[in-house]
Order: structure tokens, then sequence, then C-alpha cells
């Protein structure tokens, strides 16, 4: 399984992938305040990147928890995963 977290105006978004599951990234965690700084606690004891960017935190917090990224989101999450695979050493194609 895959995540990472969105933070951006006191609010947070986290994603999960499982490749055998999922089709797509979807939600599995999304808040405001309190909620969203727990979610961020929760990233940060389990090593998970986060990530500040606030077009793709208002995007995806319109989802709800469950919901796979709409297509139009693919390119930034995978830009993303990308990204954070690299730091962590891993190789996409065989972690996805």
């Amino acid at each position: 399984m895959s995540e990472f977290s969105s933070r951006y105006r006191k609010g947070a978004v986290a994603l999960g992938y499982n490749g055998t599951e999922d089709n797509a990234p979807r939600v599995i965690a999304k808040g405001q305040g309190e909620l969203a700084e727990r979610i961020l606690e929760v990233a940060k004891e389990n090593s998970i990147m986060v990530q500040e960017d606030p077009l793709l935190f208002d995007s995806l917090y319109r989802l709800e928890t469950g919901d796979e990224i709409p297509a139009r989101l693919y390119q930034a999450v995978a830009e993303i995963l990308a990204y954070v695979y690299k730091i962590n050493g891993k190789n996409i194609r065989g972690s996805l």
C-alpha cells in the first residue's frame, strides 16, 4: 500500500493505494483542525511523506473518504508518488 498526505489551510487528505484491489489511489482519511493534525501525526509516525500542494488539496478534499481519485488528478498524484518513491529509493513500477 502506498500512502501520502497533503496539507493546506489546516486540513489534510491521506491517499492509499492497494494494487490488488484499487484501480486508482483513494482517499483514506481527510479532515481539518484537530483531525488534520492527527492525520499528519499518524503520517509522521509511519514515515509517510507529507506533500503541501494547495491546488491538489482543494481537489482532493472535495472527494469523500473511500473515493478513488478521478482521472483528471492522476497526473498530479502520479508525480507526487514518483517523487516519494524516488526519495525512498524504491522502484515505483515494482511497488504499485
